[in-house]
């Protein structure tokens, strides 16, 4: 039995197979230029999902690494001003030490409270400080408003208590401003805080702390009676007020007085009337601070019952100023916080960055050993074939008649 095979069979077959390995081999050079094994999803439908999938990750991991480098500037910003707070509330004690020296006259104390004004304005500017995009860091979510304004007692906050919180990593947010109130305004101290309005020689000890358990948070009242001889502490937070310690013998000598979980001492000669006011610290702004300070430096202090006063001011001042430095260096603590785990998240962003490019690439990349192979076995296969169908083409029976 006999096979016939027209000469248009012949060409069909033969074109229909020069196209196969041609457009093999256009696919295969396509590969090696664009150095992907995937051209299209339909290559390989699993692969071309999953590489979606890593890139849009990828996607995001880069956009966190862009958060990561805006909160490092914001917390670098907060830290510059707080470092200079620092050092400013540092070089105010040393001033508070040197006007207590008791050698200064009025003249010399008024340099120093001119140094304080310097001081002042130097606090001001920091607390209205600026990141690198220009919005306060002190203002809470009230980034374009300037928070602190300079008031005759102090100054004002215009900002708010909100802190904006940047999305640094898939489930972790930073925050990158801070509370200007919290930091310069609203500062609490553990101790407690006196004042007096006395005529004689008496002076009072800051009071400390002896149990906790027993602390009330009221204000108490030490009143002198009977020639400054005895003294009472009157509870004045109940109604009617309540007296807590009555017709006690007093000592100019030294008298330790305990109540309600604090101590004090008392000393030096009393008059009827002579009163010390002891209330819980609660909040303390530090601009009130310096501004207090600054009056008792320019106030006189000739008298004996002004210079106890003015010994009193700078007692009261210098704990006020303790209680910033604590509360600014609290908040250095937490920024310094934020920003070592800014750098820890980095570090595992880049490796993420690492993970999914390894994926990808073993996803996506050629293997140029193996292309180059197939991209030779494909042009010898054409070369092959464009050969066979030339000498097939020439088989013709007018070839044996000519």
């Amino acid at each position: 039995m006999s096979i016939r095979i027209s000469t248009n069979t012949i060409f069909e077959k033969g074109v229909a197979r020069m196209g196969e390995l041609q457009t093999s081999l256009a696919r295969t050079q396509q590969q090696v230029s664009m150095g992907r094994k995937i051209l299209s999803p339909s290559d390989d439908p699993v692969a071309s999902a999953r590489a979606l999938e890593v890139t849009n990750s990828q996607e995001i991991n880069a956009k966190y690494a862009t958060n990561r480098r805006t909160a490092k500037d914001a917390l670098e910003a907060s830290e510059g001003a707080l470092q200079g707070v620092t050092s400013l509330l540092q070089g105010v004690k040393t001033l508070i030490v040197q006007a207590g020296s008791g050698v200064l006259d009025a003249t010399q104390r008024k340099y120093i409270a001119t140094e304080l004004k310097g001081r002042f304005d130097e606090l001001m500017g920091l607390a209205n400080t600026r990141d690198a995009l220009g919005e306060y860091i002190f203002a809470g979510y009230q980034t374009t408003t300037m928070p602190f304004t300079e008031t005759p007692t102090g100054a004002s906050y215009a900002g708010d208590q909100g802190v904006l919180q940047l999305q640094v990593f898939s489930a972790r947010q930073i925050s990158v401003s801070q509370d200007g109130n919290k930091v310069f305004e609203s500062i609490k101290s553990n101790g407690l805080f006196t004042s007096s309005s006395v005529t004689g020689a008496a002076t009072i000890s800051r009071p400390v702390v002896t149990d906790a358990t027993l602390l009330t948070g009221h204000t108490y009242n030490v009143v002198f009676a009977n020639g400054g001889t005895t003294y009472d502490v009157i509870d004045t937070s109940t109604s009617p007020a309540t007296t807590v310690l009555d017709d006690q013998a007093y000592n100019a000598a030294g008298t330790p007085v305990s109540v309600d979980g604090m101590q004090f001492d008392l000393s030096g000669a009393a008059n009827d009337g002579d009163t010390f006011t002891i209330r819980p610290s609660g909040n303390q702004s530090i601009f009130t601070t310096f501004k207090d300070l600054i009056g008792a430096l320019e106030a006189p202090a000739t008298t004996d019952v002004q210079k106890r006063n003015f010994a009193h001011a700078l007692r009261t001042a210098n704990a006020n100023v303790d209680s910033a430095l604590d509360n600014v260096l609290t908040t250095r603590a937490n920024v310094g916080a934020s920003m070592k785990e800014v750098e820890s998240l980095d570090s595992l962003g880049e490796d993420l960055h690492v993970q999914y490019a390894t994926t990808l690439s073993n996803l996506q990349d050629l293997d140029y050993v193996q292309a180059i192979t197939d991209l030779t076995k494909q042009q010898v296969s054409l070369q092959a074939a464009q050969q066979s169908f030339v000498k097939l083409s020439n088989m013709s029976l007018f070839n044996f008649l000519s």
